[in-house]
């Protein structure tokens, strides 16, 4: 399979392509399900398109736990199924469609309570580990095991003596979210679907009660396309009942807003070898590895406000440091938080005020003739939800269409990815990088490595680490915006890179080299460059006022204070 780029001509080429033929499927939404979805179309043979009014993942799908995970408290709902069915597509995902980008990862659940509690937790985790197995895609992760007081704190010193009483360990796995979003996106593109991102969705074509394509607005050059399909899949997540009223028909079901926000802490911070898993008394909470950081979460709580920027409030963060920190011996202070995100999550509205009790399952539905819905669902069954929205898509083609066949299809970077690992030693020695460089980039981008390797064979200077972020290489800026889809210097810093939440000054001191290194593949001037780099300091300083706010209301005030680089008008 070739690999596709994701640049700025690559990008007018896919507008101009899907404005010129009626393509099968058009994908409306890029995050992770709208990018499965397109993935799963074009591998059936169907002519492809998807359009995304921003980033590539810069909504929900960026902003997760980045686990992927079965779900260990649904199993407490009885909720058997869904488990199982998020089991199966955690192993597919470690062993066959990302291994580059999706790795085993430890968790250690605390027992306060002796006797019953080992025997309630270990069932439960013992059928986690069962279910897995029965899927068949149980192999690669550790079963669990039952740790004394004295193991447990031995593999987590940072714990406090009295937090707990023994211990289990089992293992889930984790993925940078936003990264395999676009390697999703550029899978797709690589068999042949056009990819258009910060491309709006401004109405559907109907002919008749029949929806027949979509107008979009290209938000980076101007104008209007007509873009026609024979099917339209509308995959936009919280924003789905937006998207909705465009066809100006009530929609079958609704999908509400749930926010939860995380902390970024340094690695140094929790002394630790393994995540952790905390009940809480609404959910459960995750310190999760990641690199050279810990990742705290995460909140559940109702959302109404701005769906694009939701807000992070000092409550939010509150509650995470005083949850965490009934088990730490050391606690953490505001002082430790590098990063602070917050997310929403899409739940099928039902009867319960708590967000918590929505449905995490999903939906598919055929609202008006032509057009297809999906909503609901959580991040690892993405790529069944893709699975169902193509297969309720096809219904309205007049024609046998394959079946889905993303179960054996690697994400660019995953082929050849094992066997670069193995000659990382070589790969170190013949490119004079560290390997444990080496080792960051084919975590990042598998066997595509290669790519950015050769970009800094051709110039030497692009092998430097990022002035104060130098985790990341100054190659992996140029390469985002010349392959990688990325527009503007918050999709660099956001999610090319985490270096928005992994910084303390959240990735303003790397703003201007970074803006710089873009210009050169996206054609910016001087102004451009200044344009970029003003947006991106004022963003921080509105999330950080946000942070200072007492409540949901006047944090969301506080982050809108910072307006979106590329103006989008509400639906």
């Amino acid at each position: 399979m070739r690999t596709a780029a994701l640049g700025p001509a690559e990008r007018a080429e896919a507008l101009a392509r899907m404005s010129e033929r009626e393509l099968d499927v058009l994908v409306v939404g890029g995050g992770v399900v709208g990018a499965g979805t397109a993935l799963d179309a074009v591998t059936r043979g169907l002519a492809t398109g998807i359009v995304e009014a921003r980033d590539w993942a810069s909504g929900t799908s960026s902003r997760s736990s980045k686990l992927i995970h079965g779900g260990l408290r649904y199993l407490e709902m009885l909720d058997f199924a869904l488990v199982r069915e998020a089991l199966k597509e955690r192993g597919l995902l470690l062993q066959r469609i990302a291994p580059h980008l999706v790795k085993p990862v430890p968790f250690l659940y605390p027992l306060r309570h002796r006797g019953w509690e080992r025997l309630y937790a270990g069932s439960g985790v013992a059928l986690y580990d069962v279910l897995a197995t029965a899927s068949g895609r149980g192999r690669g992760l550790p079963h669990h095991r039952h740790l004394s007081r004295r193991r447990a704190l031995r593999v987590a010193p940072a714990l406090r003596k009295d937090a707990l009483v023994g211990a289990l360990q089992y293992y889930d796995a984790q993925v940078d979210d936003a990264r395999y979003v676009a390697a999703l996106v550029r899978t797709a593109a690589a068999y042949g679907a056009h990819a258009a991102n910060r491309t709006r969705v401004v109405g559907f074509l109907r002919e008749g009660e029949r929806v027949v394509g979509a107008r979009v607005q290209d938000l980076e050059q101007g104008g209007e396309y007509e873009i026609r399909a024979r099917q339209v899949v509308n995959a936009t997540g919280v924003w789905t009942d937006d998207t909705q009223r465009l066809t100006a028909e009530r929609g079958q079901f609704h999908v509400r807003a749930s926010k939860g926000i995380h902390l970024v802490v340094p690695r140094d911070r929790i002394h630790s070898t393994t995540g952790l898993i905390l009940r809480t008394e609404k959910s459960v909470l995750f310190v999760i590895p990641w690199g050279r950081h810990w990742i705290v979460g995460t909140t559940d709580t109702g959302w109404d406000l701005d769906k694009a920027h939701p807000a992070a409030s000092s409550a939010d963060i509150d509650y995470l440091l005083d949850h965490v920190n009934s088990v730490l011996a050391v606690p953490l202070t505001r002082d430790d938080v590098e990063g602070v995100y917050a997310g929403l999550r899409p739940l099928l509205a039902g009867e319960s005020d708590a967000t918590s009790q929505l449905s995490r399952e999903h939906t598919v539905a055929h609202p008006v003739p032509g057009l297809v819905v999906v909503a609901g669902g959580k991040y690892t069954t993405y790529r069944v939800m893709a699975k169902d929205a193509v297969d309720a898509a096809v219904h309205g083609l007049d024609h046998r269409v394959a079946e889905c066949c993303t179960e054996e299809v690697p994400l660019v970077g995953a082929e050849g990815y094992h066997a670069m690992w193995n000659a990382r030693a070589r790969i170190a020695a013949r490119t004079g990088l560290h390997v444990a460089r080496v080792e960051h980039l084919l975590n990042r981008y598998g066997s595509l490595t290669d790519e950015l390797l050769e970009l800094v064979a051709r110039d030497p200077r692009l092998g430097e680490p990022l002035p104060y972020a130098d985790d990341y290489l100054k190659a992996e800026v140029v390469y985002a915006c010349s392959h990688e889809g990325a527009r503007h210097l918050d999709d660099v810093l956001t999610r090319r890179t985490r270096i928005s939440i992994e910084t303390f000054d959240r990735g303003t001191r790397s703003a201007r080299e970074c803006a710089e290194l873009m210009a050169e593949v996206l054609g910016w001037d001087a102004g451009q460059i200044d344009r970029e780099v003003a947006h991106y300091e004022k963003r921080v300083e509105a999330e950080r006022e946000s942070q200072r706010q007492p409540d949901d209301q006047t944090a969301d005030a506080a982050r809108l204070g910072a307006p979106d680089i590329v103006p989008i008008q509400p639906l």
